[in-house]
């Protein structure tokens, strides 16, 4: 028989991670947009972690966001500045302090962020001229990848949950938000895996894995076109 689960974290309720969070205010609203594979599927995904420590966040499921009245609402209401959170020539580097306080002109930062593999999180984006639309920003990452039990596509690549953590730390910096609790996600995100890491490694649990996961440093990792691609381009956990 299955366990009982919880239907905020969606992990079974013994091992329910929602008594030892703290959701933090912040000034941005994080919006997830995440890819129904990603809201029905993934059990070590990311995003829903990320959400029920962010109490400003919200979590949207779909593909194309174009017909999602709540989506287009944040977009369309004055008082919100949103933007996409999606790297690229064209987009504000909040490492470099390309976003500023006068660029908001007193309006509240909704930052969108795609949960999806990455093919997903390109029709996500081509199903929806409107995110196409909105202006982009991006960071510098200060660390690699901490993802040990998936295998990062490429070199810089980052998970969801690391991607808000950058985001929010890059905010912070530039004075257009606070960050209350910077250890809270990346906290969270270790004891998921390190409970991951236990049972795969533990040969009289049947059903979860048949082999310990491998050394990060022997995986083999690729080079994107630009050589500058991160995971939160896609902000999956595949």
């Amino acid at each position: 028989m299955s366990r009982e689960t919880c239907y905020r974290c969606f992990w079974p309720k013994d091992l329910c991670w929602c008594s030892s969070i703290r959701p933090m205010q912040t000034r941005t609203r994080i919006v997830l947009l995440m890819h129904p594979k990603e809201f029905k599927q993934e059990k070590a995904g990311t995003g829903r972690l990320t959400h029920l420590c962010l109490a400003s966040s919200e979590i949207h499921m779909g593909i194309g966001f174009d017909q999602d009245e709540a989506v287009q609402a944040l977009i369309s209401d004055p008082r919100n500045y949103p933007v996409l959170l999606y790297p690229g020539t064209n987009a504000r580097n909040l490492s470099r302090g390309d976003l500023t306080a006068a660029d908001l002109g007193g309006r509240q930062l909704v930052v969108f962020v795609l949960d999806a593999t990455w093919s997903g999180a390109r029709k996500m984006l081509r199903l929806s001229p409107t995110l196409q639309a909105l202006p982009r920003i991006m960071f510098t990452p200060a660390a690699p990848s901490r993802f040990v039990i998936k295998q990062q596509p490429q070199e810089g690549c980052l998970s969801t949950l690391e991607a808000v953590h950058e985001l929010l730390t890059a905010l912070e910096k530039s004075g257009l938000d606070r960050y209350e609790l910077p250890a809270q996600l990346l906290d969270l995100f270790q004891r998921m895996q390190d409970y991951q890491i236990k049972c795969a490694a533990d040969p009289n649990r049947p059903g979860y894995r048949r082999h310990p996961y491998s050394d990060p440093a022997t995986r083999r990792v690729t080079t994107g076109r630009s050589g500058t691609r991160s995971r939160y381009l896609r902000t999956p956990d595949e």
